[in-house]
């Protein structure tokens, strides 16, 4: 999910700047914030920092600062597909900075600027230019596999977990509430390709259930599939795999492959979980004669 090849060639470089604000130009892309996945698989792999990493030079050192984003080599990376990098920088901005910031990118040969705004505030260092520390590299990578859609929706969710510095992201009784259903805890780190896991969050999906998150959560018959590759899911529970917060929210350490990696864990709401029987022929469900997600004969009908 995010950035990669940054030495890949040059090209003129563009103008990253500290605030939303800029000079008039022809065209802006800015991005509106909601905490929402939609992150495609593909940002994952093709262009993603799974197949790539990121370099020693470019946002490794310099971090989202007017260095990171003025550099030669993030505008040739940019310019590759500035649809689908756009995207990313959107999930990594919000990922990394914390809400009331934003960064903008500027291309010199359209005039077109890009405003990512920030949100979870989980990487303060690296966004300041400092080094990027592996609490924070897992940290961004947890978050950018917790926004990846396997559909490319924008599905709502709620982010919970320890930020770098140990502060937990902030949340409200009113987002629990909205939130109800305990989905995932992803973790892993893209930048050194260990790759990035996926773990149900205590209630698998039943045989009946499905859900636009297939990412994360799963039935436990499929809970070893790999829905969203390269993304992996794992077949132990969270419960199994990291530590819970006192709080009971969220999980502040797992370990897997005898690593140890920063998780955060999400929530979702109770009507983005489908059940074969509601009437409603699902874009995750299909046909059959059965009453499961998989062949839903009430909500779908026979397969011809």
């Amino acid at each position: 999910m995010v950035v990669a090849a940054l030495l890949m060639g040059s090209v003129a470089c563009g103008r990253m700047e500290e605030s939303g604000e800029s000079m008039v130009t022809p065209s802006t892309a800015k991005q509106e914030l909601t905490e929402s996945n939609g992150l495609t698989v593909n940002g994952l792999t093709v262009n993603g920092l799974t197949v790539n990493g990121l370099t020693v030079n470019g946002l490794t050192v310099n971090g989202l600062t007017v260095n990171g984003l003025s550099s030669s080599a993030f505008a040739s990376w940019f310019s590759r597909d500035v649809a689908l990098n756009n995207m990313l920088m959107k999930y990594m901005v919000q990922c990394a900075l914390p809400a009331g910031e934003t960064r903008t990118y500027r291309e010199l040969e359209t005039g077109t600027a890009y405003t990512w705004e920030g949100s979870l505030g989980l990487a303060p260092g690296w966004v300041r230019g400092h080094d990027f520390s592996v609490e924070e590299q897992q940290l961004v990578s947890a978050c950018l596999a917790a926004h990846v859609n396997k559909y490319g929706m924008h599905v709502p969710l709620s982010v919970l977990g320890l930020k770098a510095e140990r502060q937990p992201i902030a949340y409200s009784q009113e987002e629990l509430e909205s939130f109800p259903r305990r989905e995932a805890c992803f973790f892993g780190n893209l930048f050194t390709g260990e790759g990035v896991f996926a773990g149900v969050d205590r209630d698998y999906l039943d045989a009946s259930e499905s859900s636009p998150r297939a990412c994360g959560l799963t039935t436990q018959e499929g809970a070893s599939e790999s829905a969203c590759s390269p993304m992996v899911h794992v077949e132990e529970s969270c419960e199994t795999l990291c530590m819970l917060d006192p709080s009971g929210l969220f999980y502040t350490e797992c370990r897997y492959n005898g690593q140890k990696y920063r998780p955060l864990t999400t929530r979702i709401r109770s009507e983005d979980v489908f059940a074969c029987g509601d009437g409603v022929c699902q874009f995750t469900e299909s046909c059959g004669l059965n009453d499961t997600a998989t062949s839903c004969f009430s909500d779908c009908g026979a397969c011809e």
